[in-house]
């Protein structure tokens, strides 16, 4: 069977999710052709890049504005490209400011399908109809997203997270805290302050100041931060020096998953990285600060629909673990929520049969139903 693919994946976690999807496909498909916008691993696997996935790593409603231009000009661009190519599919991951309005210009001459649901449920629901209108079929990583997607006749298949996957159901402590140099004994905070600038430039400082504050409490406690690139890393390292002085911290490249098995209990940016952390079966504090004007238009305007927004109590269907948002996002509160939670054996030993349950329920072999799903839509 010839299969000729055109994908465009957003940023690292694109990459990552594009590169195993390729796989998977191939196995299946042995000659398929895959070729637009990819970043290194999924390059490695075998798609022809025509566009680097760091040119759409932009986030947020206001910060977007000053890109606007250049990515209206990428897209037009790959537009062209893709309609001259005539790929048998074209598949967006994740990024979906971008991929949709993409899909709404191929549907019609190529199947088109959007891997990696936005959070259309949780706000913008009005969003759902410019999904319908984009993609033939969605793919969901998180079970509950097909139901929205089923109330509003939009075909949607619920693949698993490849985080479970990838992360075992067992997870083992010892040796996490052995690769990274650290004490058997000590207990240790992971801090995960985000994996962008812009979420570190407007938390990192107080996640700082909050460990700072439970370490003059609780003098045993050590940190380790695995930070997502070199630019993250040098900035929250200048963070931390001004917030929290000379309080070591261990600050690693990558290696989130090691950290977060290592850890008592993780302070972390709201994110994939809280659903990481739930899948080690860990305890967390999460936090998340929007930029003001942001902030200020999804209340202004109602525009969040869901209680939550952490993926674990998303998952969960009630507050398993404490969330602070925007102003409430202070040193004080983060250190206090830190502290019950390292005080607290029962809570520690209920999250983790929990987070377990949750791991269970999304480890389904992503990357594979993925591929099933689009051969499943483009084969006669």
């Amino acid at each position: 069977m010839q299969l000729r693919v055109g994908i465009v994946a957003g940023e690292a976690s694109g990459d990552t999710l594009g590169a195993a999807f390729i796989e998977a496909l191939r196995a299946g498909v042995p000659d398929a052709e895959f070729f637009g916008v990819a970043g290194p691993k999924m390059a490695a696997a075998g798609c022809t890049a025509w566009e680097t996935s760091d040119a759409l790593a932009v986030m947020g409603v206001t910060e977007v504005l000053a890109h606007l231009p250049r990515l209206w000009r990428l897209r037009r661009r790959l537009t062209r490209e893709f309609l001259g190519a005539r790929p048998d599919v074209f598949i967006g991951i994740d990024a979906p400011e971008f991929n949709l309005g993409l899909e709404r210009r191929l549907k019609g001459a190529m199947p088109t399908v959007q891997y990696v649901s936005p959070q259309v449920w949780a706000w913008r629901q009005g969003r759902v109809r410019t999904i319908g209108g984009s993609c033939d079929l969605v793919l969901c990583l998180l079970p509950f997203e097909t139901r929205f997607y089923d109330a509003h006749h939009v075909r949607a298949v619920f693949v698993g997270h490849p985080l479970a996957d990838r992360i075992p159901l067992d997870v083992d402590r010892a040796s996490a805290r052995h690769a990274l140099g650290l004490p058997a004994a000590a207990t240790i905070v992971a801090v995960l302050p985000g994996s962008r600038a812009g979420e570190v430039s407007r938390l990192g400082a107080d996640f700082a100041r909050g460990c700072a504050l439970l370490a003059a409490r609780r003098p045993d406690v050590a940190f380790v931060a695995p930070m997502a690139h070199a630019a993250t890393r040098e900035l929250f390292a200048a963070q931390w020096r001004r917030a929290a002085g000379t309080l070591p911290v261990l600050l690693t490249d990558g290696g989130a998953d090691t950290a977060l098995i290592a850890a008592d209990v993780v302070l972390v940016a709201s994110g994939t990285a809280t659903l990481e952390a739930a899948l080690c079966k860990r305890p967390m504090v999460v936090a998340y600060r929007l930029g003001a004007l942001t902030a200020l238009l999804l209340r202004t305007l109602g525009l969040v629909k869901v209680p939550y927004f952490s993926q674990p109590n998303l998952l969960a269907g009630e507050r398993l673990v404490p969330e602070f948002f925007q102003e409430a996002v202070t040193p004080e509160a983060l250190a206090g929520a830190l502290e019950a939670e390292l005080t607290d054996p029962a809570r520690v030993a209920m999250l983790a049969a929990r987070f377990r349950q949750i791991h269970e329920s999304l480890r389904v072999d992503a990357a594979r139903r993925a591929a099933d799903a689009v051969l499943a839509l483009v084969t006669p």
